[in-house]
């Protein structure tokens, strides 16, 4: 993963509803009406988030009939965290 990738998904991140819904979201796959009960906001506002998570690629969806479900994406998780693990403090 390289910075301005990094960059996007910390912005995305830095939103508190956005981090709550990953941390869900670590559970397995779920719909946005299960996750609409975890938050007091509106079904536009948590599709607004929906799409910032998915548009830098921490999320996948898929549609099952009128559901949209959503479940983490695994590889971009891992460099994610691949490239964090590399900020070293002091590192040469």
């Amino acid at each position: 993963m390289n910075a301005p990738d990094a960059a996007l998904i910390c912005r995305a991140l830095g939103d508190t509803n956005r981090l709550q819904i990953v941390e869900l979201l670590t559970h397995g796959e779920q719909c946005t009406c299960v996750l609409l009960e975890h938050f007091n906001i509106t079904q536009p506002t948590l599709t607004h988030h929906m799409r910032v998570l998915s548009e830098c690629g921490l999320l996948k969806s898929r549609k099952d009939g009128r559901k949209t479900l959503y479940s983490l994406d695994c590889i971009t998780m891992s460099d994610f965290r691949s490239f964090i693990a590399g900020l070293e403090c002091g590192k040469d």
